[in-house]
């Protein structure tokens, strides 16, 4: 599966994450919905400090490192996986997240 452009998934219910990326030493991971090759920034799901949908660039993955030193690492066995069905996004959001039909009015 290739990783969808820039805005792509807009207007997807639920989006694949694609690629995961990862910090052995620091906890923090990245899940790519979508991917601007010319700019180098992706957007997709962060878990971190918080979790929370943003963007972040390849520069910043490659520069990165953990309280140990070690570099950000991609996952290799990672499959590509809809976004409700992540851990960090049912950790943070259950079923009343950004991409459930309930936290956008359209329910109950």
């Amino acid at each position: 599966m290739t990783i969808p452009g820039a805005r792509a998934t807009e207007e997807s219910k639920d989006p694949y994450a694609v690629v995961k990326f990862f910090t052995p030493d620091a906890g923090w991971t990245w899940f790519v919905t979508e991917w601007e090759p010319e700019s180098g920034v992706f957007f997709g799901l962060v878990e971190g400090l918080y979790t929370e949908f943003g963007t972040f660039s390849l520069q910043e993955l490659t520069e990165a490192r953990g309280p140990w030193g070690m570099r950000v690492e991609r996952d290799l066995h990672f499959r590509p996986t809809r976004v409700r069905e992540l851990k960090a996004y049912q950790r943070e959001w259950g079923g009343r997240g950004p991409y459930d039909r309930t936290s956008a009015g359209e329910g109950g």
